[in-house]
């Protein structure tokens, strides 16, 4: 078990952290196929979205995947970091006051870098 998580039910993380990032890169190739698309159904399509009609459709739902995408690699960084806190032994400690992170947040939100406590202060 990591350091700092409390006993309990034993919760595989690094399996948990596995499947998250799974799941993340799924979504991202998913996402990024999604895209590709858009743009080439819009290739046909006037230049100047501000006066055509479905213009502003087809740029506000390529904005939409973009920001999909960007927050899909964030969450593969995230993940990322904590599979290291796993691999350093300082995984489910608390980076801003070196607390201990309940097993039940971090079976909630996998890679929290912070508890509870300290997310509230920020």
């Amino acid at each position: 078990m990591p350091a700092g998580v409390s006993t309990g039910p034993v919760t595989d993380f690094a399996a948990v952290l596995g499947a998250e990032r799974s799941r993340a890169e799924h979504r991202l190739v998913s996402l990024r196929a999604e895209l590709a698309s858009v743009i080439e159904g819009s290739r046909f399509t006037t230049d100047d979205d501000e006066h055509d009609p479905e213009g502003s459709t087809i740029a506000f739902e390529r904005a939409k995947i973009a920001a999909l995408i960007t927050d899909t690699e964030s969450e593969i960084r995230e993940i990322d970091a904590a599979v290291s806190r796993l691999s350093a032994g300082t995984y489910g400690t608390c980076e801003r006051c070196g607390g201990e992170i309940p097993a039940i947040r971090l079976e909630a939100l996998p890679a929290a870098r912070r508890c509870m406590q300290c997310v509230r202060l920020r």
